[in-house]
């Protein structure tokens, strides 16, 4: 048999029972649409949650705080420690394997001061060499410090806001501020200004800006370690003798000591390896383990659903193959006396069991993108209510769906793949009928 016949045939047969050759397609239409709903859910997910990754900053920062938060194993807080940060433990930290590296870090709030106008910012002072090493974002204005010159200020994109602190009431408007050409001075605000000898005050000159993250490096304010402990020397020696001893003892214990790790796969080792030095420390990915775990446990929920409709579908083609072969018997044993051979007869049943599967794949994947765009446009609050466990999960300017370019095809492959084992063995069972039994059938 020609394959233009049997093509022609499987169409004729197809289209001489139509009622059940569109319950069949439906049948598969829904299970073809069902694994593109879901995979493209979970692609969806998977590009929001690797965008967001990517905001909060590197995933490889481990930082230990000089007060360390514990946490049972169900990652219940049960409490906290003052850990002491010195010198001495920044160099262990450095000989852990795996390390990329390491940086101490003083925290200070401090008060900027424009004309009329004030800010506040909050300073991290840190190694400037290590800024590279910690993947900081670039910058819209400026250098970062360096060792030519380490006296330069950082400020994150939404790190710093002005306001005319001298209108009325405490509803106050932000104003904008050009860094680059304004004279802005910065000033400790650790102690009461009554009990300094003198007013201290910083002009910074070498000021830069980064480009925007939607991550950490937004909110906040950069500093050369060095320099800064320089400055803020300045600043103790202003004070009264007891509020400066108070104040230069601060520099002896760093706030945070930050580790960069050479790998993502390695964070947890060296969080153990430095908890096992009695230091408890904090990384992105004990945050973000949560969400990982939901979004795969979603996504196995999601593909579940998708195979079970699929698997229906394959039942349905199967049996809708059955029955045709019932009513058709006396049609397969003509087939038989006129010469055609068996794998001719095999052929056209599963020509037909596949055309059914092709068909409901071209319209499931055309319900998919209606779907899809649906799910985006409306999908929000479900979505919303679904991840509402995940503080960390923004829903804003999210795609809820995303169909990736091979899943259109690999939709209709499967659903055609699905079509033609359907029919297997239903086309099998017709080329084992008997001629002369054939013959005899009303059928």
């Amino acid at each position: 048999m020609r394959i233009r016949d049997l093509i022609k045939m499987g169409l004729r047969n197809l289209a001489r029972r139509k009622t059940r050759t569109i319950l069949t397609v439906l049948g598969v239409v829904i299970g073809s649409l069902s694994i593109i709903i879901m995979v493209s859910i979970g692609q969806g997910m998977q590009q929001n949650f690797d965008k967001q990754i990517k905001e909060l900053g590197s995933l490889t920062i481990i930082t230990v705080r000089d007060r360390g938060y514990i946490y049972d194993e169900d990652g219940n807080y049960s409490g906290s420690v003052e850990q002491e940060l010195n010198d001495d433990l920044v160099k262990r930290l450095k000989e852990i394997e795996h390390v990329r590296a390491v940086t101490p870090v003083l925290n200070k709030s401090v008060r900027l001061l424009t004309g009329k106008y004030e800010g506040w910012a909050y300073i991290t002072a840190m190694d400037s060499e290590a800024f590279d090493d910690f993947d900081f974002p670039g910058l819209t204005m400026g250098e970062y410090p360096n060792q030519e010159d380490n006296s330069g200020i950082v400020f994150g994109a939404n790190a710093v806001e002005f306001y005319d602190t001298g209108s009325r009431g405490w509803n106050w408007t932000p104003v904008d501020v050009d860094l680059e050409k304004s004279k802005i001075i910065l000033k400790f605000q650790d102690y009461p200004t009554n009990e300094r000898k003198k007013e201290f005050s910083v002009p910074l000159k070498n000021i830069a800006k980064m480009e925007e993250t939607n991550g950490i490096y937004d909110w906040n304010t950069y500093m050369d370690l060095e320099y800064f402990k320089e400055i803020y020397l300045k600043y103790c020696n202003t004070l009264n003798l007891e509020d400066r001893k108070r104040a230069i003892k601060t520099l002896d214990d760093y706030t945070e000591i930050r580790l960069n790790v050479d790998n993502i796969d390695n964070v947890e080792d060296v969080q153990d390896k430095i908890k096992e030095m009695g230091f408890q420390t904090e990384s992105d990915m004990q945050y973000l383990s949560p969400m990982i775990e939901a979004s795969n446990t979603l996504q196995m929920v999601l593909l579940a659903l998708g195979t079970v409709a699929m698997v229906v579908s394959a039942i349905s083609i199967a049996n809708t193959m059955v029955m045709s072969i019932y009513e058709r018997t006396k049609e397969i044993g003509i087939m038989k006396v006129l010469g055609c051979v068996i794998k001719d007869i095999r052929k056209l049943f599963l020509f037909e069991a596949g055309m059914i599967g092709f068909i409901g794949g071209i319209v499931g994947n055309i319900l998919g993108f209606i779907a899809a765009w649906l799910i985006n446009k409306y999908g929000q609050p479900l979505f919303k209510a679904l991840m509402s466990g995940n503080y960390m999960y923004d829903m804003t300017n999210t795609t809820f769906a995303v169909i990736p370019f091979y899943l259109p095809f690999a939709a209709i492959g499967l659903s055609v793949l699905v079509g033609v084992l359907s029919g297997y063995f239903p086309a099998r069972r017709a080329t084992k009928i008997r001629t002369i039994e054939a013959m005899k059938s009303e059928g």
